[in-house]
């Protein structure tokens, strides 16, 4: 399908202090877009200015929720080329997120390529600043504008462009995280797998309870027996345990997370032994106990690498590695953001050149 480019008129200007670009604040000129409508299929693809989408009150994206949404980078090199990491496997992801969800799937070379196009139209865009990106935002709603609780018959795919400060502007500090005892993100048959905007509203409240009693994220559970690990608000969740790196399996209610694919690809490469398995918080209290639990770390296409210092449950807190980052969450960091920006050995094939038109 080809792709229709209108560039815009007004460029808006850019920001000069990249130390103050924050997360999602800031938007480039651009956004590609593309719309579905049932019997007919994709129609009318296009770069464009970003402006205001125009729904219908009645839309169903506001009323059942029916939306699903990607998170990628894009990175400038140390020669001012631009690169993208692991962007198709996000691609694939969406469509599977699509099927979950009864939406229309869109053909992930096409958005693959889509992307690349915005990109190179506002790669003057991707900052340079040491730990920035250009975070890209893939969107799929439901836009048909009547009431009624079934799959919606028109929808939009969007992407913006944004770009991002340092997630650690002063450095990589560990994080206290709560075990959430009462709440439930996802249970077995549910949408725990896909990139759903409502995951994540259903965090929201468990999330700020965190917050105001001081901690910065919120370690999810199993949805049945309230035991097992699941996946922290944004990230996966991993464990060293005896020098094992111990990581919830994937099931259908945890986000197969690309950075934690990454980070089990490079650890095999690397010699460490691997366990994806159920790990309870009994066995992650007990193995802090025992001295067995050295260091624990999410992992995350914001952070990349998320060290913890701090468990909470129930009444009960353990510090990891006199809260300090482990050696092992400082090892994958590097790696991986070696990787990203081109100065590291990408032996996985994981970055591509966003080409020049």
């Amino acid at each position: 399908m080809e792709i229709k480019i209108i560039k815009t008129k007004e460029f808006k200007e850019k920001p000069q202090d990249e130390s103050k670009l924050g997360f999602g604040k800031v938007f480039s000129d651009h956004m590609f877009i593309i719309e579905y409508d049932e019997g007919t299929g994709w129609r009318d693809a296009r770069i464009q200015p970003v402006e205001n989408l125009s729904l219908h009150p009645a839309s169903s994206v506001f009323h059942y929720g029916q939306e699903i949404f990607e998170g990628a980078k894009a990175y400038r090199r140390q020669d001012g080329e631009i690169q993208v990491f692991r962007l198709m496997d996000n691609c694939k992801r969406l469509v599977n997120s699509a099927v979950r969800s009864s939406m229309p799937e869109l053909d992930p070379e096409f958005q693959y390529e889509a992307i690349l196009q915005l990109i190179n139209l506002d790669r003057d865009w991707v900052p340079q600043s040491e730990g920035t990106s250009l975070y890209l935002r893939p969107t799929m709603i439901s836009s048909t504008p009547a009431l009624g609780a079934h799959s919606a018959h028109n929808f939009i795919y969007y992407v913006l462009c944004s770009p991002s400060g340092s997630y650690y502007p002063n450095g990589m500090q560990p994080v206290r995280i709560r075990i959430e005892a009462f709440y439930a993100r996802s249970v077995k048959g549910g949408m725990g797998r896909a990139k759903a905007g409502g995951n994540y509203a259903a965090s929201f409240k468990a999330t700020k309870e965190a917050h105001d009693a001081g901690f910065d994220q919120v370690l999810w559970l199993d949805g049945v027996h309230k035991k097992y690990v699941q996946e922290v608000g944004a990230m996966n969740i991993m464990f060293v345990i005896d020098g094992v790196i111990v990581t919830p399996d994937l099931s259908d209610t945890i986000l197969p997370g690309i950075t934690r694919d990454s980070v089990l690809q490079l650890a095999a490469d690397f010699g460490y032994k691997i366990e994806e398995r159920l790990i309870s918080v009994d066995e992650i209290f007990e193995a802090h106990s025992t001295g067995r639990l050295s260091e624990s770390f999410g992992t995350g296409t914001a952070a990349v690498i998320s060290p913890v210092g701090e468990f909470s449950y129930r009444d009960e807190t353990i510090i990891l590695n006199n809260n300090k980052i482990g050696p092992v969450a400082q090892r994958f960091y590097d790696l991986l953001t070696g990787i990203q920006l081109g100065t590291g050995e990408d032996k996985f094939g994981w970055t591509k050149l966003v080409p020049r038109s």
